[in-house]
């Protein structure tokens, strides 16, 4: 979603404003905007439409100088994507506000303000923040102050930066549902949306927790919980590298990532096994006693996470024996549950920061599940934080809009869960070694995997021209179809969905012509031969089959069927290895079409709100 980076130092903070804006693209945003505070303590302020490049351009033409400042990416919400709408926001040119999230009662406060005669100049919900924090501190004539009192009017959720011509050395910024992070220097302090922001000034941060408001200066940083008290938060040392979100030499931040899979698989495993056992210690102390008593497992996801957990629910019922409910976040926070005894509520999210998955996890604790569970990327997220257990997916920073490499770590991370049921209620050696032997070899597999790369983007050329494409698989392959379907819509912008194969009599088949490309997952498995016959309705329609099955899957290029082969794969990994050809297969298509393979239209990287 958008992003907030912020500074007030002894140095002009233009060109950190600028860098930090430009480590988040990667969020997604359709405009961009700066303030500075110059020494005669007026706000200076520039604001374009498109990319942060504009908004560079812009400073080129007309520099900016100041100690303090803050700067904004937006992804619109409120109103359409214009100069009007960016952020920073302004009231009387004597306070500026930058702001993610949404406030829900924005309507009844511009309302309020208009009668007071505030003028607004956008359509965003934003705006009403400015005017109510200008009134307020009419009032009190203390930034901190006015900032506390308009957060309690505020309904909804917000990560704030402001700024104040009256008060010109100091920065105060707040959090809730949003998050935020403060970056500490020597006598000088920032903020910023996540840390990758942050890495070329500092690698050293404060999380804001729920609620907090903090009041930063050169030489201070104080930070208010949400009862106004004054707190202590802990300074992590961050172990990222400043240039841990560059390409490295590879076309798009998607395609590297879809190559360091091999890698980031091994180290996700690293420490959670040993030999041929699973150290189930590694998910937390409590972790063996809380396997033992699970009786039953809830996943709550979104996007692509939400897929992740639907393989993992076969996994879950075919190995460990345990039921499981997978659900999509934003439908599980608005309906009724029935919780059932000893039930492990299981979260899933890249960045940790999903508003939906967030929110499901804080109704969970009220509703009585037994445990919480999270898998994540981010060790820093609001999500690991209020998890009892926690399994990071050590994919490092994944900067590509379409997940790929967090969702394979994702995975693994959900097959070792898995293992640990497995071992822990089961209490079967034999499948706990086999499971786990079979687990290590899918580096050497995702390895395999990219020697199809070649044959993968010549039939690429086959979609180029399409505007529809259908995806299939059954069994755990179903929700891998489903994440392959998702990758080619996101970032080439066809028009594309998954059926379970056995579903093609019950519709689909009505859209099955020369022009409705078909892809294929077709592992070895029990369900191989009800596949085939599946294929064989679409071949008798006209329809143009495009392959990924196992070397063993005895299937043959004929008319109307091109075959690509992967490499023998035991059944328990093969949902983790088949995904791998449909990253690329979405990634080529959508460069020979000329899209915007990392930042696509309309998406954002963690959607950090509803």
């Amino acid at each position: 979603m958008c992003g907030i980076v912020g500074a007030v130092a002894q140095r002009n903070v233009a060109p950190i404003l600028l860098e930090g804006l430009k480590r988040l693209e990667y969020r997604g945003y359709d405009s961009a905007g700066m303030v500075l505070l110059d020494a005669q303590a007026t706000l200076q302020r520039h604001r374009t439409l498109g990319k942060v490049g504009c908004l560079e351009a812009a400073l080129q033409q007309t520099p900016l100088e100041g100690c303090i400042g803050i700067a904004h990416t937006r992804w619109a919400t409120h109103g359409v994507p214009s100069t009007q709408n960016a952020h920073p926001h302004m009231c009387n040119q004597k306070l500026a506000i930058v702001h993610n999230g949404i406030i829900e009662n924005h309507a009844e406060l511009k309302q309020a303000q208009q009668a007071r005669d505030h003028r607004f100049t956008s359509e965003t919900d934003t705006e009403v923040i400015v005017h109510e924090l200008y009134d307020e501190y009419e009032r009190c004539q203390d930034l901190l102050q006015a900032v506390q009192l308009t957060l309690k009017k505020l309904e909804g959720a917000y990560a704030l930066g402001v700024v104040s011509t009256a008060e010109p050395g100091r920065l105060v910024t707040a959090r809730k549902g949003s998050p935020l992070v403060i970056g500490v220097g020597i006598e000088e302090y920032f903020i910023g949306s996540d840390v990758f922001a942050l890495l070329p000034v500092t690698q050293r941060f404060i999380f804001l927790e729920e609620g907090d408001v903090a009041d930063l200066r050169i030489d201070r940083c104080v930070i208010y919980d949400l009862n106004g008290d004054v707190v202590e938060r802990e300074i992590h040392l961050s172990t990222l590298s400043v240039d841990a979100t560059d390409k490295g030499g590879y076309r798009h931040h998607m395609l590297k990532e879809i190559y360091q899979q091999a890698q980031v698989v091994a180290d996700t495993l690293e420490g959670r096994i040993s030999g041929s056992r699973i150290l189930v210690e590694s998910f937390g102390v409590t972790a063996p006693a809380i396997l033992a008593s699970t009786e039953m497992i809830q996943i709550v996801a979104c996007g692509t996470s939400y897929h992740a957990g639907l393989i993992a629910k076969y996994w879950l019922e075919s190995y460990a024996n345990i039921s499981c409910v997978v659900e999509v976040a934003s439908e599980f926070r608005y309906r009724t549950q029935v919780v059932k005894p000893n039930t492990l509520f299981v979260t899933i999210s890249q960045s940790g920061e999903t508003a939906d998955t967030l929110a499901a996890l804080q109704q969970a604790k009220k509703l009585g599940y037994s445990h919480t569970f999270a898998i994540c990327n981010v060790p820093e997220s609001s999500l690991v934080r209020e998890s009892e257990l926690v399994l990071m997916t050590r994919a490092g920073p994944e900067i590509g809009v379409a997940s790929t490499k967090a969702f394979t770590t994702q995975l693994v991370t959900l097959l070792l869960l898995v293992i640990g049921l497995i071992k822990q209620r089961l209490c079967d050696e034999a499948l706990e070694q086999k499971m786990v032997e079979r687990l290590i070899t899918v580096p050497r597999l995702i390895e395999e995997t990219f020697k199809l790369s070649d044959s993968i983007q010549a039939m690429a050329k086959h979609f180029a021209d399409k505007n529809h494409t259908l995806f299939l698989g059954r069994g755990a392959h179903y929700p891998v179809a489903m994440e392959g379907a998702l990758k080619l819509k996101e970032i080439s912008y066809i028009h594309a969905e998954a059926y379970p194969a056995g579903e093609l009599k019950h519709g689909p088949l009505a859209l099955i012509d020369e022009e409705m490309p078909v892809v294929v997952v077709a592992p070895n498995d029990e369900l191989l031969e009800k596949l085939k016959s599946n294929l064989q309705e679409v071949k008798a329609r006209g329809g143009q089959l495009y392959v990924f099955a196992d070397m063993h899957a005895s299937m043959d290029e004929t008319d109307g069927i091109e075959l690509i082969q992967v490499a023998e794969i035991q059944e328990c990994i093969a949902p983790i290895i088949f995904t791998i050809p449909l990253q690329l297969l979405a990634y080529y298509v959508a460069v020979l079409k000329g899209t915007d393979v990392d930042q696509p239209r309309n998406l954002a990287k963690s959607v950090t709100v509803e």
